[in-house]
C-alpha cells in the first residue's frame, strides 16, 4: 500500500510541475496555419489553390441541385456548372464522376433513373461547354446517399442533387 501511496504522488508531482513550464506557449513556435509554399503564400493542395480538388469543391462548388421530379437545370444549376467547366478545361489532368442523387420520397427504382437523368443532365452540359466526354462519366445513387436525413422539405431539397467529383488520372 505505501509503494502505491508514494507511486501515485510522484506522478502527482511530475504532472503538476509539467504544467508550471512559464515558456510553454513562447511565441517563436512554428504557426501551422500560416499559409506557406512557393507561390507567394500559397499552400498547394488547400481550397486557396486554383489547382486543387479542394478548391473545386469549395470555391467553384461541386454540386448542383433540382426541383422536385426534374432533372432540368436551373439558371444557378447553370451557373455553377460553367464555373466547373472552366476548372475542368484549365485543370485537363482531372476526370470527373458526376454522381445523380433524389429524395427519399418514391420507389427505389424510380429514384435510380431519376438519378440517372440528373447526372446525365450535368454530363451533358459540361460535354456542350467543351469538356471531353472521355474524361466524365456518371452513376445513380438514387436514395441511397442521402446528406440530409429527416421527413421534411427542408432536408429533401439537399437531397435532389448532381455532385461532381474530380480526381487526377481517372481512367473510364
Amino acid at each position: 500500500m505505501r509503494l502505491t501511496a508514494k507511486s501515485t504522488m510522484l506522478i502527482a508531482v511530475l504532472a503538476l510541475s509539467a504544467c508550471t513550464n512559464a515558456n510553454r506557449f513562447d511565441d517563436s513556435a512554428v504557426d501551422l496555419n500560416a499559409a506557406t509554399g512557393s507561390a507567394g503564400g500559397l499552400v498547394p493542395g488547400s481550397a486557396n489553390d486554383p489547382r486543387s480538388p479542394a478548391y473545386f469543391q469549395q470555391t467553384v462548388g461541386d454540386r448542383v441541385l433540382f426541383a422536385v421530379d426534374q432533372s432540368t437545370l436551373s439558371p444557378e444549376a447553370r451557373a455553377t456548372l460553367d464555373g466547373q467547366a472552366q476548372w475542368l478545361m484549365t485543370n485537363s489532368d482531372y476526370n470527373a464522376v458526376i454522381e445523380g442523387h433524389a429524395d427519399e420520397q418514391g420507389t427505389r427504382a424510380y429514384n435510380l433513373a431519376l438519378g440517372a437523368r440528373r447526372a446525365n443532365a450535368v454530363m451533358e452540359y459540361l460535354i456542350a461547354q467543351g469538356i471531353p466526354a472521355s474524361r466524365l462519366r456518371f452513376v445513380s445513387y438514387g436514395k441511397e446517399r442521402p446528406i440530409e436525413i429527416c421527413s421534411d422539405e427542408s432536408c429533401y431539397s439537399k437531397n435532389r442533387r448532381a455532385v461532381t467529383i474530380i480526381s487526377a488520372g481517372l481512367t473510364g
